[in-house]
């Protein structure tokens, strides 16, 4: 459902935006729409990234104690878990 929004923007900022909306064949308010869907996108995209940030940060330094096995071994490990 669409609603109205009134803004409160300086002079010179409205000018460019009804140039812009001319130029590009977009109304105001579907530029400003495209604008805050971006930002929303982004906001969620930071969020998802600051949450991967936490799980790697978990795991920081935990092979510090021991060397980091290679494939062989750590194929070898897995298969032994999970099928005995």
């Amino acid at each position: 459902m669409k609603k109205k929004l009134t803004l409160s923007i300086n002079d010179d900022l409205i000018e460019f935006a009804h140039n812009f909306s001319k130029e590009t064949h977009q109304s105001i308010s579907h530029i400003v729409e495209e604008y805050l869907i971006e930002l929303k996108k982004n906001k969620e995209q930071n969020f998802e990234e600051q949450k991967l940030q936490k799980r790697i940060e978990k795991l920081y330094g935990a092979f510090e104690s021991k060397p980091i096995p290679d494939k062989k071994d750590l194929r070898r490990a897995f298969h032994e878990k999970n099928y005995n």
